[in-house]
């Protein structure tokens, strides 16, 4: 159908990248879903396009992006990250450092340059899964001070990105998708992976054509960078 909207939703294994994907699905858009390894059946149950990524590498990255050459997506979201080491940093070894940065904040900026000409134009949204975490101020989690200085790198770095980006600029947003019960959030989190993901496609939809960055959480509240 010609008005039928189309979204991208990088990282969809399991947790929020998969209920993105649901419910995308669920509201009638036509979705397309990376995976590493074998896709859920919740994917081909929902009859989502499954496409293969390993996010760190090169060579795969530049694979999605030939097979997705000419289609035209009104969302793509970058949902990647990984927790990462906890504890006490003189514990952290250099490699485990670099695999931290590399998939939270490396990979992802370097797929989005892969992938932004596919958005629509006009309307099309780009998106990348930060989290309040992301703030500089933010008192919370010092026992992940690792993951916390991803977030916030991965924000810097979608600002340089999108400042880079020629005019007409598409919508770039930074959410924080709440604290969710997923694999990383735990089960004490405030909310599940359904409301998170139902407030972020809410706010997905209310940004198209907003051109610029924007740091907002699933609810549409601004947040602090």
């Amino acid at each position: 159908m010609a008005n039928e909207k189309h979204a991208l939703i990088i990282g969809a294994s399991r947790g929020l990248g998969l209920g993105l994907a649901q419910r995308l699905r669920t509201e009638g858009w036509q979705v397309t879903a990376t995976v590493r390894g074998n896709p859920p059946a919740q994917l081909e149950e929902a009859q989502i396009q499954v496409e293969p990524l390993e996010m760190n590498d090169l060579a795969s990255q530049d694979t999605l992006a030939k097979a997705l050459a000419g289609q035209v997506f009104d969302i793509v979201f970058i949902n990647a990250g990984v927790m990462g080491p906890t504890g006490s940093l003189d514990a952290v070894t250099p490699e485990a450092f670099s695999s931290l940065f590399t998939t939270n904040v490396l990979s992802p900026v370097r797929l989005a340059k892969r992938l932004v000409s596919n958005l629509r134009p006009g309307t099309g949204v780009l998106a990348f899964m930060s989290s309040t975490l992301g703030t500089v101020t933010s008192p919370d989690a010092v026992e992940a001070p690792l993951y916390k200085a991803s977030k916030a790198a991965l924000n810097s770095m979608v600002n340089t990105f999108a400042i880079q980006l020629p005019e007409p600029r598409p919508a770039v947003l930074c959410m924080h998708p709440g604290w969710v019960k997923t694999d990383m959030g735990g089960p004490q989190a405030d909310i599940d992976v359904a409301t998170s993901a139902e407030g972020m496609v809410r706010q997905l939809q209310a940004y198209a054509g907003r051109a610029g960055l924007h740091f907002i959480n699933y609810k549409g509240e601004t947040m602090p960078w």
